[in-house]
């Protein structure tokens, strides 16, 4: 698997569909631990072509969200200081979902809406209320989440009921907004010996095919919009077949929130 120059031309191209959009807004949710501020990383590694870490992450595995507060990420595209640009997408990153904790499904319905300020402190013991600093009164179309984006570990044990309940009324809220839904499954490599060996194996493994079918049964994603991925972790140097897999599920976020976009 070499990395697709179509794919990474189709992303360094990209220039949102809607004139008054000036940035394509991808929100990640998922349980504690998927890999959600890994994802952001790697994607900025890939369009970099060096290990950047744009998104704070844990060096440890925990049942605490590594990240508290609602932030948003961008890509630097070239330039250094003052003179440099951005991709125009950008990733928001929230506290994950954990068992009788962890972020609020109300807060992550906000931020759909846009109603969620950047550095708002996620409490999970009381969402948002609209006399809270944190919340938006008057949220922008780009304010406005334009795709979710839901990021699971292939390499987790069995999500727990509190946590799918959370995120069927995320996906509900999302679907009555209209916003596209899909799914990334990282961790593959752990996950499955024959991908650890070769991740050219990820589409022939027939464990990661069941693992799609778990996920797609648990959560409400279909089979052909969850993509499998290998967040960089322990690398020193950027791979191409990491690279195409990054590259296949970002082209696909950017298709669903542009042809969003191009709607509003």
């Amino acid at each position: 698997m070499t990395k697709n120059p179509t794919y990474h031309k189709y992303v360094k191209d990209y220039n949102p569909g809607n004139d008054d959009i000036r940035h394509l807004r991808i929100l990640l949710y998922g349980p504690v631990g998927a890999g959600k501020s890994s994802f952001i990383n790697s994607v900025s590694s890939v369009l970099r072509g060096r290990m950047t870490t744009p998104a704070l992450t844990s060096a440890t595995t925990s049942d605490k969200s590594f990240t508290t507060r609602y932030e948003t990420h961008r890509i630097i595209k070239e330039g250094r200081g003052q003179s440099k640009t951005y991709y125009p997408f950008i990733f928001n990153d929230v506290m994950g979902l954990e068992k009788g904790g962890g972020v609020c499904a109300e807060d992550i319905i906000l931020a759909l809406k846009g109603h969620v300020k950047e550095g708002y402190k996620f409490n999970p013991s009381s969402p948002l209320s609209d006399d809270d600093p944190g919340y938006n009164p008057r949220p922008s179309a780009d304010d406005q989440v334009h795709v979710l984006v839901c990021v699971l570990s292939a390499n987790s044990a069995e999500i727990p009921d509190s946590v799918l309940k959370k995120m069927a009324d995320i996906r509900e809220a999302a679907s009555e907004l209209g916003i596209p839904q899909m799914a990334i499954g990282t961790n593959i490599d752990s996950a499955c010996p024959e991908t650890k060996k070769d991740l050219k194996n990820v589409y022939k493994s027939q464990h990661l095919k069941q693992k799609v079918k778990d996920f797609s049964a648990a959560v409400g994603v279909p089979e052909n919009y969850i993509f499998p991925v290998k967040n960089y972790s322990d690398e020193t140097d950027i791979n191409d077949d990491v690279d195409t897999l990054i590259l296949n599920a970002l082209r696909q976020m950017i298709n669903l929130g542009d042809d969003f976009i191009y709607k509003m």
